[in-house]
């Protein structure tokens, strides 16, 4: 069995999309390829590999309530690929916003749906994901607590002779079982629709958010949506712009 694992985000790297793309794979055996979807010059690269695929997946943020621009041009020449060569995968989808609720990816569901339909491909269902920033950035904080507890292993073996020390194990476990916990919703969906994957079943649509309160989600994503439009230069790029004299 082939899987095709379409990435749909245009950034190039640190995107959401391709978190939740990481971990479906974990869930889906057989053959599996995953290819990066930003530009037209990916459309063909990524066609000549819908022969023989069982399955695709794609994974994609949610952008003004819809499909990015680009994956929908992609998925005109899908359907025109598929109707000349016969192919009739099953179509599933991974859908990320940055709002708090998973149901806001209900449109781009529907819109993967009727393309389904209108290419006679069979739709499979997927995932609506909810604050998939966030739950990124948990991607990044786990990788940071590694790097801490070398580090705290290494200098307290240096300084006591004790490289295995309790104290910094315990709370390097604790750490990640709190990032494991916010990221439970998503890990049981996503091992659902694996299962339907494996064996070629309809998913069903699926919502599910990072799990902390709305009001505790909200207050971190001002805080760091001001951080990094300061750091983008998004909150001042008109002063901070070059200004080009008028003529």
């Amino acid at each position: 069995m082939k899987t095709l694992f379409i990435n749909g985000s245009p950034k190039k790297r640190f995107c959401a999309s391709s978190y939740f793309l990481f971990l479906q794979r974990l869930f889906v055996g057989g053959d599996k390829v995953t290819e990066h979807l930003r530009t037209r010059g990916d459309y063909q690269r990524i066609l000549d590999q819908l022969p023989g695929a069982d399955a695709v997946v794609f994974g994609v943020p949610l952008y003004v309530d819809g499909i990015p621009s680009h994956v929908m041009g992609f998925m005109e020449e899908m359907e025109r690929s598929c109707r000349e060569k016969g192919l009739h995968p099953r179509v599933y989808a991974i859908a990320n916003n940055g709002f708090i609720e998973g149901k806001q990816n209900e449109p781009l569901m529907q819109l993967m749906e009727n393309f389904c339909r209108r290419a006679g491909l069979t739709w499979g269902g997927g995932v609506g994901i909810g604050g998939g920033v966030m739950l990124n950035v948990t991607r990044i904080l786990y990788f940071v607590q590694v790097g801490m507890l070398i580090l705290n292993l290494l200098f307290n073996g240096i300084s006591t002779g004790d490289f295995l020390p309790v104290g910094p194990l315990q709370s390097f476990l604790k750490n990640v079982l709190w990032l494991l916990y916010l990221n439970l919703g998503v890990l049981f969906y996503l091992i659902r629709m694996g299962r339907a994957v494996r064996k070629r079943e309809e998913a069903g649509k699926r919502y599910t958010r990072i799990l902390v309160p709305s009001f505790i989600f909200i207050l971190f994503a001002d805080v760091f949506f001001i951080i990094l439009s300061f750091l983008e230069g998004g909150m001042f790029r008109g002063w901070l712009a070059k200004k080009v004299p008028d003529r």
